[in-house]
């Protein structure tokens, strides 16, 4: 009687457990995990399935090797969709094959919406090869984007060899990105790892970037943005910005990055703006407990962006740079220049606080360099503050 019991409340939980989700196998739909056949139609039907559901619904990407291009996975959707990834999806090595859309997996006007897992293989190489060569080439892809898209859990994926960026936050609220590697190589032109802008509420943890570009780069638009524990190198940084492009732009405000760790990198944490009229602002910022193990430009304001002095010949920034914090920075320079202020003379920074900083160059001290800033110092600093 017991054991009949048991069965019966285990009959009743996977019942109920059935009974409250919806799952979606993109092979059912005709996908083929070999690597070679195209797939994107199965994905797409699997995706508009997932998303009619009324119930909470799961699209699963078995094991294997999927070939999909360019895909748009567009909402509202009824409920909640999960996409649990345990295969690879592989971009085409012909990368005309994703066409000028400037995007490989986009998803799009999405509301609960998890991707679990997986192994995204943007195949850069051939376009990287082709924007050296300087022949005529695609504009190229960004490999992960998501657009208006809000309450969003983005775990356990890797992205390798993108085109171009390989994860685009943009206009989004509520974004959660964790565990999760971007890799490409060094030398990989414009590979940044996750770019964020517009978007409010974006919470990035237990990250690892090795990229040709920025680790993680902050547009304009972008609030409330809490990075912890990431690791970043080789690449270009954490960097906000470049802003002030144009003269109406919106600004960056209380961003967070603590426990990370610099490695190889060109810069550690950034901040950079166009030479030119703007009502931009960068303000209430924290960067705390870092380690820089021999990155370039350790710590660094740059208000004079200027690629190929081009149109911002004798101009300065508009872009108003304050409340920014440096607490607890150590470790090592590649450049006897390990601090860099560079301020715009019209609109100087203010607010500057150095808490605690220790950054030495070949086993000696370093040096700093200050332009159009005002601040204050506390505890150790090294090098000498020029505050």
């Amino acid at each position: 009687m017991a054991i009949k019991l048991i069965i019966f409340l285990l009959f009743v939980i996977i019942f109920i457990k059935s009974s409250n989700a919806a799952n979606y196998n993109v092979i059912t739909y005709g996908a083929k995990p070999d690597g070679r056949t195209d797939s994107t139609k199965p994905f797409l039907k699997a995706w508009a399935s997932a998303c009619r559901s009324a119930k909470a619904s799961t699209i699963y990407v078995p094991k294997g090797r999927y070939l999909i291009k360019a895909a748009e996975f567009r909402g509202p959707c009824r409920n909640r969709v999960t996409l649990q990834i345990d295969g690879t999806i592989v971009a085409p090595t012909n990368y005309w094959a994703l066409g000028n859309s400037g995007y490989w997996i986009l998803f799009i006007k999405i509301d609960r919406l998890s991707v679990i897992g997986g192994t995204f293989d943007g195949k850069g190489a051939g376009f990287w090869a082709c924007r050296k060569s300087g022949k005529n080439c695609p504009a190229g892809a960004r490999s992960i984007t998501f657009n208006w898209a809000n309450n969003v859990l983005i775990t356990g994926l890797t992205s390798i060899n993108s085109q171009q960026t390989h994860l685009v936050i943009n206009s989004c609220n509520n974004v959660n990105v964790r565990n999760v590697k971007l890799l490409a190589p060094d030398q990989s032109p414009n590979t940044d790892g996750i770019h964020v802008q517009a978007s409010t509420g974006v919470t990035i943890t237990g990250v690892t970037l090795k990229t040709g570009d920025d680790c993680i780069s902050i547009g304009p638009g972008t609030r409330n943005l809490f990075m912890n524990n990431i690791k970043c190198g080789p690449g270009h940084g954490v960097s906000i910005g470049s802003l002030g492009k144009d003269f109406n732009e919106d600004g960056v405000q209380n961003i967070t990055l603590l426990n990370a760790v610099f490695t190889g990198s060109d810069n550690g944490v950034r901040i950079k703006s166009w030479a030119r009229p703007s009502n931009s602002f960068v303000r209430n910022v924290l960067f705390q407990n870092l380690i820089m193990n021999n990155v370039q430009n350790p710590i660094i304001v740059d208000q004079n962006y200027c690629p190929n002095n081009q149109g911002c010949p004798r101009q300065s920034s508009g872009v108003k740079i304050s409340q920014v914090t440096y607490r607890n920075i150590k470790g090592t320079s590649k450049t006897p220049e390990a601090v860099t202020f560079d301020c715009s003379p019209t609109n100087p920074c203010r607010g500057i606080r150095l808490h605690d900083i220790k950054l030495t160059y070949m086993n000696r001290a370093a040096t700093s360099s200050c332009k159009n800033i005002g601040g204050t110092t506390i505890g150790v600093v090294m090098p000498k503050s020029c505050l």
